[in-house]
């Protein structure tokens, strides 16, 4: 089935000699109805599955939801290859979890209690997650049962009884012999009394977290949210679990950013309608984002989150909850995702619409509209082939629409409303005239020759001020750029992390059109008694024009007391006693010591 769709950004994907969009069925052809619902829930992902640098789409197919239960992998329009899920899905990953060649990713499906890992398309591990604590009091109760000491309708009444008054939930065997018929009751009863009691949990959501580093290859571990509450983040190649965070609801949207061992922030959306914000020294929500409406869509973007809600709006929040703007939809939200194009620097968020379209917003503003031919339930934006720009969307009626960026693409921000703003039309509430003001707007009539006068003089000190402490940094070299016509040199440092231990990056860049500079050398001046280095000198023999050159070094502090220094950088240049370039370094203060 081939339909056309227009867009004045994206162009189809091509298929064979023929421009225009491919959309065609890929689900089981057993009921498509059902099969379209259970997209909203189970994602698609694009990652290099065999290392040939060609990034393959990989697909769910439900089937029936009971069974033909498929997952796809498409190269191009075509069908790759296609392996058998065991169970219902609810969540798909793809990631790196070893550093060994050939650099091929995992893919992680999660369903019910089981996280099953493929590798080369191939089943290879399987996780389990740990059996919940079960009701002392309801395994007194089977237990009773077993040794016919009551008979099932009392059984019944127990179990009725515990369900409404105890802390810890029934296990699924009571849960399910409270809906039986009474006749139905002696053979369940005899059937599983002999069985020792076990409560298991399901996994709701799945994600990734990068374990150490922020590259784009580097090894992930999984984070799990699971449906009595629990964020569990296991190890990547034992699949231990390595750190348990707890929710006050049942997670449903799940957004990870940062890295382990590092720093990270797990933004997740459950079921009581908030938003929660974890964070790694804290097993507990260090945030909460208390919304008017269910979300039922989660992007972060850049520092803030992106929800759509089931209200037809869209909130825009900071990472600590501050709410920034609402942008209000046409229609319902069935589906997000994040644009991210690094190498425009532009990011957006794409929102899936009940009424057909597809809208591309930067903030509040909207970007852009896609049209297509049914109603789209998942979205994914990235590398597909060799693609960097590729939209690509599953519809309800089981079809696949594929997209490439235009490379001339303008991204123009416009309001979503038409006409005039609307803070054009409101009225400003312009207060009256005070008798200060009065008195204040004759003193300046008054006096108006000697008030200007007085303005020229400041104006004239702050000018002679500027100019001499521009010289003075000249002469002592504190400018982050060299003024020697020999050696211009460019610098500017990053420092990162929360302490105690910092990373120190300096950038280092020779400005020149053409001439090399060598024999350069960096030191580091700093307070022993608060702060250590790794390594406080440097040597540059070249530095080639027009390259950046970054040298990191590590910085320890010492001090527990909450305080911090200025660490001076100095460039030198062998045979001159005064620096090419000096840098002062302001150091956070160490937040990992203060919260020990």
């Amino acid at each position: 089935m081939l339909t056309m769709t227009q867009s004045p950004i994206f162009t189809p994907f091509p298929l064979a000699s023929v421009s225009h969009c491919c959309t065609f069925t890929y689900t089981s052809a057993v009921s498509t109805e059902l099969t379209s619902s259970y997209f909203l829930l189970f994602s698609t992902a694009l990652s290099d599955l065999h290392g040939d640098g060609e990034n393959k789409l990989v697909a769910g197919d439900l089937g029936t939801g009971v069974c033909n239960m498929k997952l796809k992998v498409y190269h191009g329009t075509g069908l790759l290859s296609e392996s058998t899920l065991l169970d219902l899905p609810t969540g798909m990953v793809s990631f790196l979890m070893d550093l060994h060649e050939p650099r091929t990713p995992a893919i992680a499906v999660a369903s019910g209690p089981f996280i099953y890992v493929y590798k080369n398309l191939r089943p290879y591990f399987k996780f389990t997650l740990p059996s919940l604590e079960v009701n002392p009091l309801e395994q007194d109760v089977w237990s009773q049962a077993k040794e016919d000491m009551i008979d099932p309708m009392t059984l019944k009444e127990m179990l009725e009884g515990l369900r409404d008054k105890a802390e810890i939930p029934l296990s699924v065997r009571s849960l399910r012999f409270l809906m039986l018929e009474p006749q139905e009751m002696e053979d369940f009863v005899l059937l599983h009394k002999e069985q020792p009691i076990r409560r298991q949990t399901v996994i709701t959501c799945i994600g990734t977290l990068k374990k150490n580093m922020a590259d784009e290859d580097a090894v992930s571990c999984l984070v799990i949210g699971t449906e009595n509450g629990d964020v569990y983040i296991l190890d990547p190649e034992a699949f231990t679990i390595l750190y348990k965070m707890s929710l006050p609801s049942t997670p449903n949207l799940m957004d990870v950013t940062g890295q382990f061992d590092v720093e990270f922030r797990i933004t997740v959306a459950c079921r009581n309608g908030n938003i929660y914000i974890l964070r790694r020294d804290s097993p507990k929500p260090k945030y909460c984002i208390e919304l008017s409406s269910h979300p039922v869509g989660l992007v972060r973007m850049g520092k803030n989150v992106v929800v759509g809600c089931s209200h037809e709006t869209l909130h825009g929040y900071t990472q600590k909850g501050k709410k920034l703007w609402t942008a209000y939809l046409p229609a319902p939200v069935t589906t997000m995702a994040l644009m991210d194009l690094p190498t425009r620097g532009f990011q957006a968020v794409l929102v899936g619409l009940a009424n057909c379209e597809v809208h591309m917003y930067r903030d509040k503003n909207l970007v852009s509209t896609i049209k297509t031919p049914d109603v789209v339930t998942s979205i994914c934006f990235g590398r597909y082939g060799r693609e960097d720009g590729t939209l690509i969307m599953t519809t309800k009626g089981g079809g696949l629409i594929v997209k490439i960026l235009k490379r001339t693409a303008v991204f123009e921000d416009r309001d979503s409303a038409p006409g005039p703003p609307i803070a054009q039309s409101i009225r400003l509430n312009v207060p009256k005239k005070t008798k200060l003001y009065v008195d204040q707007t004759l003193r300046e009539r008054e006096n108006a020759v000697a008030m200007h006068r007085a303005f020229q003089m400041d104006l004239s000190r702050l000018r002679l001020a500027a100019a001499r402490a521009y010289v003075k940094a000249l002469e002592s070299s504190l400018t982050p750029m060299s003024a020697s016509l020999t050696e211009p040199l460019k610098m500017n440092a990053v420092v990162q992390g929360l302490g105690p231990s910092f990373k120190l990056t300096l950038n280092i860049q020779n400005t020149a059109a053409c001439r090399p500079v060598m024999n350069l050398a960096i030191s580091f001046l700093y307070d022993e008694n608060l702060y250590s280095m790794r390594t406080a000198f440097f040597k540059i023999p070249l530095l080639v024009p027009g390259l950046n050159y970054p040298i990191d070094t590590f910085v320890e502090c010492l001090s527990d007391k909450g305080i911090s220094d200025i660490i001076k950088v100095f460039v030198l240049r062998e045979g001159k006693s005064a620096p090419l370039l000096t840098a002062h370094i302001n150091m956070p203060v160490s937040e990992g010591l203060a919260l020990n």
